[in-house]
């Protein structure tokens, strides 16, 4: 027991200690792995050496079954508990940095925002690249860190830092606001607001109506609305009257300020009570406003209404949304962290109904994305791979074993193995998810083995008139050890999955703790429940039916005739065994050769079909909303007509985001810019692919002449980098000038259009966008007694409005913004004409204190570790892999020339796929390091560990041949398939070696006993190796919701484990014989060297013998002469 909580620690400490580096450390993992392992290994066959599992649990079956009963109430019990998601709950390794600085250009954010927040968080630790985005009003600065760090510790280091540096910020810039990415972050549902008249109060009909009821469901964590202009009152005031009175901008909204306060004056004393005085002098009415005195000329008062008008409407600048072409707004609802997404799902759109009674009449809800269809159909189509996968394993079972009781068992057991896990997501807080629910699919195969080792030699023994109970204790006492040790390769394969970071380890996590849980589970099952059962259940079937030989009389012979079909071959390989394993390596070769002939493309990821499409237009800088929005209907109306039933919602946003639209924030916006969300059906209820689709939608954007520019990202507004997504290319390149990064980006751009593979570039910097510079003369300014803050600060309050009052209606309160007239701010003669108020009060033209031009700046300014970049995406043709795009770009970018000081790399989802490949190579030792060490320490030999691990190379094999054969790429899936193959194929050479070993054990020759086993074993390798196969098949050729991410997974393990098993059978028995027949040659070599040591010790020890005899004689004949003589 001490060993086991000393290896527990052990286990504890390095897992907590590989959080602190990139990729666990391969000494400290092989450590922690070498513990766990001989540590449950030891202990456990001590366990079954005292403790008699198996004939504690046959001669207690009530005991052992109620057991087992807690164990699946238990089961139940969490799966009930558990929520369901799209996937676990993850804190990803990114912190998001937003700071707002109204009326400011990309280049001013960048100088005085994003610059000096980027040099004071880069001495964050751990962290791993910071990028920045500086637009015009708002900064954003993303903040990646390396993987396996607590992202909450990292969260508060980042927050210090920003307390820090938040004073050196520009006055009018807003404190930064910080956000912790994680899948809580991820809408669950988009919900569309279609509205005419009441347009104008929709968001505050929203608020009150919609986002409130909704805010306060259970595990609703925030509401968002984006699209409805919230309501602004607007004092437009007219240059020429303002400058006839003698007025500035800031009297105007000083006066305002001073009459809209409540003021308290103190209290009295009223008989026995205490009033509080207070003077409410807040407007009621905007109208109101315009009895406000702004000043006075030649004596008499000079009202607001002298000056100015009021309007109260909506924001000036402000994004509008529409659904399927009506104007509305979306409405945005996340969840809280743990929560259920789709009971949360469920509830919001149960409450609805009951939300639309309270709006009005032309007020329509609807659904844009509603993320739990998508998990629900992922899940659904997860539990019919499932379904299959059992029904396939019971007729594996029965059709080799032919009896309906034994079927029963292993069906019962593989139930138990996968309920028992459910407690395990229950305790650690995890969920239904796809990750979790595919764990179960791929272990279906998995759990049967071990039971249908012992009962198919639990058959064996009562055939042979075994009593039942007898059988069920012996037969599981030969096959105990083997079946410990198949398990331990397998917990060797999936346990190192719990120790990897990165892109991977977010995946696998739970993947590797699930598998090791389930495996110990089902070995547990096997080695106490299933004898039980077999002793209660099975009988020696004496006399079976007609219909019984009817129907598995043709089966029963034709698995004996494989039987004897095998032996023959098997007993020639043995034979021949030298042919037999220059043959096996010569295929592993050839299938090197043939995936270097004909080449296998590689990915990150396979694509998704979650019939999601993000579109992102971009017209030339300048364009008027009303022409975006004209274009944005046009197309709106061509693809509903194109796909009808197929396009379930059509959502579109154009416009200049506000300051409070956060939402809106996270991606450009602009006049120019319009974003599409659009939905599909589930895939499996229309003809159409998700790649065939983005593709037409390409086309059509193609022959648009007047845009600049367009995005259609298959899986929605990701981009190329993430998971699901289409192929995408990426390449940054650095620099500082923007002209020079522009050119080179440009001319890879057409290379890549060039070229077929290449269905879309991108260009992360847009077009020049035209501004009007204001150069202040500084000795003008110093003349009239004005700062240049000060100026800057009038000119901006002038045409983005001076904000320092607000009128409260109704508990809301809505700012009251006062600036020049719309018409009085549309050229640059207007801002020439404007006034500004010197240290006299007097006002002073524009023009007379500086110089107004007309300019052009970049309107947005991409930096990654502090240097200036554009990214060039080339997103590839259905058909065309990751690697394909890579290697073009790579030949573009060493055909172009390229100025000094820029600098091209690969990037996006290739540098991922790179990392992920080198951690999951790194894994793949490891593990083949600790199951050569269990295999080892199991049979005591370095032989036999080097005969079972010689047999992983014809997996890859197998795997390669499939994925030639089904044109599937490499990825991420199919590489986590061939470390699977790892301990599933070693399962099949130990069960066959450890039975050649007892027969050799029991005094039968070398290949006597080669060929005995291999027949012997040969229906239980089939068996297993059928169960995992067919278990696979749903997996690799499903077509539902979410079947893309794990077909490769599938494709490989089935091609793999085919070619493997076919090998093994042949090539372990035949490497058996090779170093058996060395042993056998050494052994004989020792005993005719021990004989001729005998014979020699004989020939030598008979002459002394005669020698010591002859003494003896002398001797005495000597005594009895000196005793003659002494008598004498």
């Amino acid at each position: 027991m001490k060993s086991e909580k000393f290896a527990t620690a052990l286990v504890r400490q390095q897992v907590a200690n590989s959080r602190g580096s990139k990729f666990f450390t391969f000494h400290s993992s092989l450590f922690t792995c070498l513990f766990f392992t001989f540590t449950f290994h030891f202990s456990l066959q001590n366990f079954l050496k005292n403790m008699s599992l198996y004939e504690g649990a046959v001669k207690r079956p009530i005991m052992t079954s109620l057991c087992f009963l807690a164990v699946i109430i238990l089961g139940l019990y969490s799966a009930i508990k558990l929520p369901i998601d799209l996937y676990p709950d993850i804190d990803t390794n990114t912190i998001m940095i937003m700071t707002y600085y109204t009326g400011a250009s990309a280049e001013d954010i960048e100088n005085n925002v994003t610059r000096p927040l980027e040099n004071t968080l880069n001495s964050v630790e751990h962290l791993k690249h910071v990028t920045s985005n500086s637009r015009e009003n708002v900064s954003v600065i993303t903040l990646e860190f390396e993987y396996g760090h607590d992202i909450d510790v990292l969260t508060n280091d980042v927050r210090d830092k920003l307390d820090m540096v938040s004073n050196s910020l520009p006055d009018e810039a807003q404190t930064p606001i910080l956000f912790k990415f994680s899948t809580d972050m991820i809408p669950i549902l988009l919900l569309s607001v279609q509205a005419e008249e009441s347009q104008q109060a929709l968001y505050k009909i929203l608020d009150d109506n919609v986002a409130n009821p909704l805010a306060r469901i259970d595990g609703v964590g925030t509401v968002s609305i984006s699209g409805a202009p919230q309501r602004e009152i607007n004092i437009y005031m007219d240059p020429q009257k303002m400058e006839a009175y003698n007025l500035s901008p800031t009297q105007v909204a000083s006066a305002i300020s001073a009459e809209n306060r409540n003021v308290t004056n103190g209290t009295v004393d009223v008989g026995t009570q205490t009033f509080t005085v207070r003077v409410e002098g807040e407007f009621d009415d905007p109208s109101q406003m315009l009895g406000v005195v702004v000043g006075s000329y030649n004596g008499v008062n000079v009202y607001l209404r002298d000056v100015a008008r009021i309007v109260d409407n909506v924001e000036e600048r402000s994004q509008k949304t529409f659904t399927n072409g009506v104007q509305g707004a979306m409405i945005v609802i996340q969840k809280q962290s743990g929560a259920n997404s789709v009971e949360i799902s469920n509830r919001v759109m149960k409450m609805l109904p009951t939300l639309q009674k309270n709006l009005p009449s032309d007020v329509k809800l609807g659904i844009i994305v509603n993320t739990s269809e998508n998990i629900m159909n992922t899940i659904a189509s997860l539990e019919e791979t499932i379904t299959f996968a059992m029904i396939f394993v019971a007729l594996v079972v029965f059709i080799f074993l032919g009896r309906w009781r034994a079927t029963t068992i292993i069906v019962i057991t593989i139930p138990m193995s996968l309920i028992a896990s459910f407690i395990y997501l229950y305790a650690t807080d995890g969920s239904f998810n796809m990750i979790s629910l595919s764990c179960l699919s791929i272990a279906i195969g998995n759990v049967v083995d071990d039971a249908i080792v012992v009962l198919e030699n639990v058959t064996t023994h009562i055939e042979r008139g075994s009593d039942p109970k007898q059988a069920a204790i012996h037969a599981t006492n030969e096959v105990a050890i083997s079946v410990i040790a198949s398990t331990l390769t397998m917990i060797a394969v999936f346990f190192p999955l719990t120790m990897v970071t990165g892109m991977s380890g977010v995946l696998f996590k739970q993947l590797g703790w699930m598998m090791c849980i389930i495996m110990t589970i089902s070995t547990t099952s096997a080695l106490s429940f299933t004898p039980m059962l077999c002793s209660q259940m099975l009988r020696l079937q004496k006399k079976q039916s007609k219909t019984f030989k009817t129907f598995y009389g043709p089966i029963g012979r034709a698995l004996d005739a494989l039987d004897t079909w095998y032996e023959k071959r098997i007993n020639w390989a043995v034979r021949h065994r030298w042919t037999i394993v220059a043959g096996s390596f010569a295929l592993f070769v050839l299938s090197i050769a043939i995936a270097g002939i004909v080449g296998i493309k590689s990915e990150f990821f396979p694509a998704n079909d979650n019939g999601r499409i993000g579109i992102t237009l971009q017209l030339p800088i300048g364009t008027r909303v009303e022409k975006s929005e004209a274009l944005a209907k046009s197309l709106v109306e061509k693809w509903q007509q194109r796909y009808g039933a197929d396009m379930q919602s059509c959502n579109f946003t154009v416009g200049q985001a506000g300051d409070n639209n956060t939402w809106a924030s996270l991606s450009d916006n602009g006049t120019h810019i319009i974003s599409f969300n659009i939905m599909m059906v589930p895939s499996n209820k229309r003809d159409r692919t998700l790649a065939s689709i983005c593709d037409e939608m390409r086309a059509d954007l193609k022959v648009i002449p007047e845009l600049a520019k367009y995005q259609v990202n298959l899986g929605g507004n990701q981009g190329g980098r993430g998971m699901g997504g289409q192929a995408t290319a990426t390449f940054e390149i650095y620099g500082y000038d923007m002209d020079a990064t522009r050119d080179v980006a440009e001319r890879m751009a057409e290379q890549f259009r060039s070229n077929k593979m290449v269905t879309q570039v991108n260009i992360s910097r847009s077009d020049f966008q035209p501004e009007i510079v204001v150069d202040f003369d500084r000795d003008k300014l110093a003349q009239e007694g004005i700062g240049l803050t000060t100026a800057a600060n009038a000119v901006r309050a002038l045409i983005y409005g001076a904000q320092q009052s607000y009128y409260r209606e109704d508990g809301e309160e809505y700012d009251i913004k006062v600036r020049y007239e719309p018409t009085a701010r549309v050229s640059v003669e207007d801002i020439e004409n404007m006034v500004i108020p010197n240290a006299q009060g007097k006002n002073i033209r524009i023009r007379d204190l500086a110089k107004v031009k007309e300019s052009a700046i970049p309107p947005t300014i991409e930096r990654k570790d502090r240097q200036r970049i554009v990214t060039v995406s080339a997103v590839l043709a259905d058909g065309y892999a990751l690697s394909d795009g890579v290697e073009l770009g790579n030949n573009i970018a060493d055909e172009i020339e390229v100025p000094n000081g820029i600098t091209i790399q690969v990037a996006g989802s290739y540098e991922d796929q790179q990392d992920s490949n080198r951690d999951l190579g790194t894994l793949g030792v490891l593990i083949i390091i600790l199951v050569f060490i269990v295999i080892a320490a199991q049979f005591e030999s370095l032989t036999y560990p080097f005969i079972i691990i010689l047999s992983v190379p014809f997996a890859f094999s197998g795997i390669i041949l499939a994925l030639v054969m089904t044109g599937t790429n490499l990825n991420i899936m199919s590489m986590l398939g061939g470390i699977m193959l790892i301990g599933i194929v070693v399962k099949n050479g130990i069960v066959l070696i450890d039975y050649t070993q007892l027969l050799r054990e029991r005094g039968i020759g070398l290949i006597r006993a080669a060929v005995m086993a291999a027949r012997s074993r040969l229906r239980p390798i089939l068996m297993t190796s059928l169960t995992t196969i067919l278990g696979m098949v749903p997996m690799a050729v499903s077509h539902g919701v979410g079947a893309e991410m794990w077909r490769p997974l599938g494709v490989s393990v089935i091609g793999g484990l085919t070619v493997s098993t076919i090998l093994t059978l042949i090539y372990v028995p035949s490497m058996f014989c090779i170093f058996g027949a060395v042993g056998v040659k050494r052994q004989r070599r020792k005993l005719k060297e021990k004989r001729e040591l005998d014979a020699y010790w004989r020939e030598h020890k008979a002459e002394e013998m005669l020698t010591n005899t002859r003494s003896s004689v002398m001797e005495q004949n000597a005594q009895r002469a000196i005793n003659n003589f002494r008598d004498e």
